[in-house]
């Protein structure tokens, strides 16, 4: 018997908790409750009447455990979330780029971190400068005048881009326009928000070189007479500019819809084009992604909406407004044709302050050269795996590049064994099967914030990858990843039948 045995034999299961070295098997905190009362005791309350007429409250079900095993037990399992601090995030599409520390220490100063939104105007107007500033920043970069900073998440900045189309079609007489025209390799967002909307979607087909073309959109168009708008990611979800994008928009504009752009992919243009010179209308911006902190975890974010001139009567409110050296927020009595407020109060002013402090500290030079380092980075990536893994468009990428299985399905090897590989060699995975219109899909944004140095060791794994997938040893492939704390499981299974409760065993 070996030692280790020996000591295991030694521990009863109420003191041995599986762990091994310095890796965590952290269980439930019911299946940590080993005695009858928890980390505070209080004397059992006597002749108390709630007079609520509702039956006295029973057990609530919570573990019975000490403040330090809850602590232990949070910190243990913040330790199992990946990223951006941990290492290279290759999601394409998703931007997960290093946070700046700067960024937040000036987002916890008190007179920011503190702020009430119920406070009054004149006790707030370092904070109404800030977001008039962001405003300011943000028409500037992307040629259009008109800035609302409500909407509180990239999706909800499309449902404020498209109800401002709607708005002022209404206020024009046009609401009989129900069209918007989608691209097929659109982010799903965009139909599902046109749909939301009260409008009917039209698909625009993506060609063989990943981009739209003038035959497609002038299909899609048709007579125009009822068409509101479209909604067109650029740099689409291929990683390609499109480069026949003024030409539609005219097309469209003729027609008499409104050009809105998802700015998911503002990352690659920030700096180098300003979105209104090729013809859009209204734009959400993703300060979240673009400007700093990272969204991974679900928040929180922050969509702005910047809209042309012709428009910015018609977006949500409220905005900031500059008069006098004073600050204040515009409601609906000075905008009586606005679509409204979207949410409470003013948006997400944490997001507000990192964002700005994000553009003032890298300067319009510095924030030219992310969108070039971002291009630069994911161009590298493709030139180097272009060789071992199935490049499905021509030419240079901007600033993700996707690549597919194409090649390797034969070996017995797909995307999703490719993923569980890179989670085994302690990557986590690039985006897989989106977009819908490329079979296989890996989608890949290095960032402007990875190093060369960590590029090349991404690339390295990768390229071991596609030669053991070269190699056929496809059964290996089916069993990654075995060296994290979870093992290979069935997804589809895990989606179709969660286990949504823990039940003790006997």
């Amino acid at each position: 018997m070996t030692a280790e045995h020996k000591i295991t034999e030694r521990l009863s299961p109420e003191s041995h908790d599986g762990n091994r070295g310095l890796h965590y098997e952290e269980n439930l905190l019911w299946e940590k409750e080993h005695c009858d009362h928890p980390g505070v005791d209080l004397p059992q309350a006597e002749n108390i009447s709630l007079r609520t007429g509702l039956p006295e409250r029973g057990a609530i079900g919570l573990p019975q455990v000490s403040e330090p095993q809850v602590v232990r037990h949070f910190v243990r399992l913040s330790t199992w979330n990946y990223s951006i601090d941990h290492g290279f995030f290759p999601l394409g599409s998703c931007t997960m780029k290093h946070n700046p520390r700067l960024n937040e220490k000036i987002a916890r100063l008190p007179g920011f971190a503190h702020a009430h939104p119920l406070q009054p105007a004149e006790t707030v107007q370092g904070a109404l400068r800030v977001m008039y500033e962001l405003q300011e920043w943000l028409s500037e970069l992307t040629g259009l005048p008109g800035v609302c900073l409500a909407p509180a998440a990239g999706a909800h900045g499309e449902l404020a881009g498209m109800m401002t189309i709607r708005r002022a079609h209404e206020a024009k007489g046009q609401g009989h326009r129900k069209i918007v025209l989608v691209p097929d390799s659109a982010h799903g967002t965009n139909p599902a928000t046109a749909v939301i909307c009260g409008y009917t979607t039209r698909t625009i087909k993506t060609s063989e070189t990943g981009r739209l073309t003038i035959e497609s959109f002038k299909e899609a168009l048709g007579d125009g007479g009822d068409i509101a708008g479209m909604m067109v990611t650029n740099p689409n979800t291929c990683g390609l500019f499109e480069s026949d994008i003024l030409e539609i928009s005219k097309l469209l504009h003729e027609a008499g819809g409104y050009f809105y752009c998802d700015g998911a992919n503002f990352n690659a243009l920030v700096g180098k084009i300003r979105p209104g010179a090729f013809g859009v209308d209204v734009m959400h911006i993703n300060l979240h992604k673009t400007f700093s902190t990272p969204h991974g975890g679900g928040g929180p974010g922050s969509g702005p909406i910047c809209v042309t001139d012709e428009l910015a009567p018609y977006m949500p409110v409220p905005t900031v407004s500059h008069e006098n050296d004073t600050y204040r927020l515009e409601y609906e009595d000075e905008r009586p044709e606005s679509l409204g407020r979207l949410r409470g109060f003013v948006g997400q002013f944490g997001m507000h302050v990192r964002a700005l402090a994000y553009m003032m500290s890298h300067g319009a030079d510095g924030l030219k050269q992310v969108s070039e380092d971002a291009v630069l980075g994911a161009n590298y990536i493709l030139s180097q795996l272009q060789n071992d893994f199935h490049v499905p468009f021509e030419g240079p990428c901007m600033h993700e590049c996707l690549l597919t299985d194409k090649g390797l399905k034969e070996k017995g090897i797909q995307t999703i064994d490719i993923a569980k590989a890179l989670c085994e060699y302690g990557y986590h995975p690039m985006t897989i099967y989106f977009p819908l219109v490329v079979n296989g899909a890996m989608l890949i944004e290095p960032t402007e914030t990875e190093s060369k140095d960590a590029m090349d060791r991404f690339i390295t794994v990768m390229k071991s990858i596609a030669e053991d997938a070269q190699n056929g040893d496809a059964d290996k492939f089916h069993h990654f990843p075995e060296s994290t704390p979870r093992k290979r499981m069935d997804e589809v299974k895990a989606a179709r039948q969660p286990t949504l409760r823990w039940r003790e065993t006997s």
